[in-house]
């Protein structure tokens, strides 16, 4: 795992060319490892502290697979994620972070399942939902969600431990089918108006921005956007099935 951080860190500091050199010295910092009675002896006794910036250059990691699904890289989606960084973290820091991003949209290889076990390892489920609406929000930002978009999103949400149900209720705020409101609460349109009621009840409480308190504002906007795609799914059903 020390290559992994060094090759964040590098990047991080002296962009890819940084990230590259990080993981090579982090590779022979990991084979220095030694084996005891009790198991593995590290170097060092502590793991390297998480940072926010290792969070950014992984976000950034995936929304660079995102932007080139479908084999193009698409000026709406960079400006989507680039609005992202400066209403997270201002212009100038955005400035410094897209300087890294273009050395990774330019990068050949970028794994997915690495990325996701970093981010499984650091963070809360309600977070990783979160992620999986930005990366939606990314592949919808010039008006729709292509099929391969889709397609390495679903594989982003496997990796990132997502449950089935949870992807679907997502992707229907994005993709607005005659039973998206339905997908969007996670129920099928056979149910009763007492499971609907209790339905909203349940998405209302799993997406509610209260539970992303620790994270940045952006993230609490974005788990306010979930909210009320929730509360407009309620209304539609509601309306559709005349529910007081």
């Amino acid at each position: 795992m020390i290559k992994w951080f060094a090759a964040i860190l590098g990047g991080i500091f002296f962009r890819f060319p940084g990230a590259i050199l990080g993981f090579i010295l982090g590779s022979l910092l990991d084979s220095t490892n030694i084996k005891t009675s009790g198991g593995f002896k590290q170097v060092f006794s502590e793991q390297p502290k998480v940072t926010p910036k290792d969070f950014e250059l992984n976000l950034l990691s995936l929304s660079s697979i995102v932007i080139k699904a479908d084999g193009r890289v698409n000026q709406t989606e960079l400006d989507y994620v680039r609005q992202y960084f400066v209403s997270a973290y201002g212009k100038e820091r955005a400035n410094a972070t897209f300087r890294t991003f273009n050395e990774i949209i330019k990068s050949r290889e970028v794994s997915a399942q690495r990325i996701c076990m970093f981010i499984n390892q650091h963070t809360r489920y309600p977070s990783r939902l979160q992620i999986l609406h930005f990366l939606f929000g990314i592949a919808n930002a010039d008006g729709s969600v292509s099929t391969a978009e889709a397609n390495e999103i679903q594989k982003i949400a496997g990796f990132l431990r997502i449950n089935f149900r949870d992807f679907e209720s997502i992707k229907a705020m994005f993709f607005k089918t005659g039973d998206h409101a339905y997908k969007i609460l996670e129920i099928e349109k056979t149910a009763t108006d007492t499971e609907v009621k209790k339905a909203f009840r349940t998405m209302a409480k799993k997406y509610h921005p209260d539970k992303l308190q620790h994270m940045d504002e952006v993230y609490k906007k974005g788990a306010e956007e979930k909210f009320r795609e929730v509360q407009k799914a309620y209304d539609q059903i509601k309306k559709e099935r005349g529910i007081s």
